[in-house]
């Protein structure tokens, strides 16, 4: 019997210690930045901290099935207060979707069901955020300019008969200078 209770005690043991060890190490967090020549002040329609996008009401009438979208709406993304460009500069856009779903869109945290979030580019082409999203040369500061902006836009996306509620998604933004 106190064999037994050894064994158990010594077999707990083992896997608190082990707990222990795989929690430490999912407690980690990553840093990532770069020094670059050019450096911008980045906005979304003119807000810096903590931009929000703002989407019409749709009808779920107008979300009745897979694949139909609505509700297209428009967001810039700006630079301004760049050093003047000596040449024409491209600038790399990067999106990373907080809770991407198997499709490439953003997933809904509100309570409406069967609706998603898709964000299209600047030539209003699906961006699919799977693995994040890098819109190459999306954005031109021209000689001499200091500011530039892109247009892009979200809209409603049905997986399904969409219900009435809530729609919410969100994702992380940056620019990447040459």
């Amino acid at each position: 019997m106190k064999l037994n209770q050894l064994l158990m005690a010594a077999a707990v043991s083992s896997v608190l210690a082990s707990a222990g060890a795989s929690a430490v190490s999912d407690n980690t967090v990553t840093f990532i930045g770069e020094v670059a020549d050019q450096t911008c002040d980045v906005t979304i329609n003119g807000v810096s901290a903590a931009p929000v996008v703002l989407m019409p009401t749709a009808a779920a009438a107008d979300l009745a099935t897979n694949g139909s979208t609505t509700g297209v709406t428009t967001f810039d993304l700006g630079l301004s207060g760049c050093t003047a460009a000596t040449e024409a500069t491209n600038i790399s856009v990067r999106f990373l979707g907080n809770n991407v779903t198997g499709t490439g869109h953003l997933g809904n945290t509100g309570t409406a069901q069967n609706v998603e979030i898709q964000l299209l580019d600047p030539s209003d082409n699906a961006i699919d955020l799977t693995g994040g999203y890098t819109g190459s040369n999306a954005l031109t500061l021209a000689v001499g300019d200091t500011s530039a902006s892109a247009t892009y836009s979200a809209q409603y996306y049905a997986t399904g008969v969409a219900t009435v509620g809530t729609v919410q998604g969100s994702m992380q933004y940056a620019v990447t200078y040459p």
